[in-house]
C-alpha cells in the first residue's frame, strides 16, 4: 500500500525516469539501424535509483500499469528529439497486461503520434509471452492494431510458457526476445542450447526474427551468433544509459 502512494506521487511529480539499453544486431540478416529498449527507473526521496521489480508488483495489483505505460509513452514522445540523434533508431516500450486491456489505449497512442511527429515505424512494443497468451485473442487483434499503424512488435520473455510454440502460431508477431534464463547458461548446459537452437529454427521458419536477452559475455555472444540469432542485448553488449 505504501508504493500505491509513491507510485501515483511519481507520476505527478515526475519522479520516474527513461533509461535505454541498446539491441544489437549480429547477423548480416538483421535490419539496419540501432535498436534500443526503453526501460523505467524511479528516483526515490534521497534521488537513490529504484529498480522496477521493486514497485512494479505493487503497481500491477492496485491496476496503475496503465497509468505508468502511458508516462512512459508520453514521455518517450514529448521529449523524442531530445532522446533520440538519428533517424533510423527503433525504441523498444514495454506494455503491460492493463493496456492490452485498456480499451481506450488505441486511441492514446494515435493522439500521441498526431501529436508528436514520430514514424510509428519507430517503435516497437513488447509484451511478455505470459501476458500474451493470457487472453490470446485480445493480444491478437491488439497486437494487429498497432502493426496497423506501422508499429512492429516483441514477445518478450518467450520459452517461460506452456505450449510456447503452439501459441506463436497465432500471434503475428515480428520479433520474438529469448528468455534469458535460456541465454544466461547456454555456453554450459546442452538443454539451454537445444531450447534456444529450437526458438531460433521455428522462428527462422515463421520470418520471426530473434533476440537475445542476458547476454553477459563473449561466449555467449559467439555460442547465439553460430547458431544465427539475429540481436542481442545484456550486460556483455551495453548497459542502460539514462535517455537525454
Amino acid at each position: 500500500m505504501q508504493w500505491v502512494s509513491r507510485i501515483s506521487q511519481a507520476l505527478e511529480n515526475d519522479w520516474f525516469c527513461l533509461y535505454a539499453q541498446p539491441i544489437v544486431a549480429i547477423t548480416p540478416a538483421a535490419q539496419n539501424g540501432h535498436h534500443y529498449e526503453v526501460l523505467l527507473r524511479l528516483r526515490d526521496e534521497q534521488g537513490n535509483l529504484v529498480l522496477p521489480m521493486a514497485f512494479i508488483p505493487a503497481a500491477e495489483r492496485y491496476n496503475l500499469m496503465h497509468l505508468i505505460d502511458r508516462w512512459v509513452i508520453r514521455t518517450l514522445f514529448s521529449n523524442w528529439s531530445t532522446f533520440v540523434d538519428d533517424e533510423q533508431s527503433i525504441y523498444a516500450i514495454n506494455l503491460s497486461g492493463s493496456s492490452i486491456n485498456d480499451d481506450q489505449f488505441i486511441d492514446f497512442l494515435h493522439e500521441q503520434f498526431i501529436l508528436h511527429p514520430i514514424s510509428p515505424q519507430r517503435i516497437c512494443f513488447e509484451i511478455t509471452e505470459t501476458v500474451a497468451i493470457a487472453n490470446l485473442i485480445k493480444a491478437k487483434q491488439f497486437i494487429q492494431l498497432l502493426q496497423r499503424m506501422g508499429c512492429s512488435f516483441a514477445l518478450d520473455d518467450f520459452g517461460v510458457g506452456m505450449s510456447s510454440f503452439a501459441y506463436l502460431k497465432s500471434l503475428p508477431v515480428d520479433y520474438l526476445k529469448i528468455d534469458g534464463s535460456f541465454i544466461c547458461n547456454i555456453v554450459e548446459n546442452p538443454v539451454d542450447n537445444a531450447i534456444v537452437t529450437a526458438i531460433t529454427h521455428i522462428s527462422n521458419v515463421m520470418g520471426i526474427q530473434t533476440i537475445a536477452e542476458f547476454v553477459e559475455n563473449d561466449a555467449i555472444l559467439e555460442r547465439i551468433t553460430a547458431l544465427g540469432i539475429d540481436y542481442a542485448q545484456g550486460y556483455g553488449i551495453a548497459v542502460p544509459c539514462p535517455l537525454g
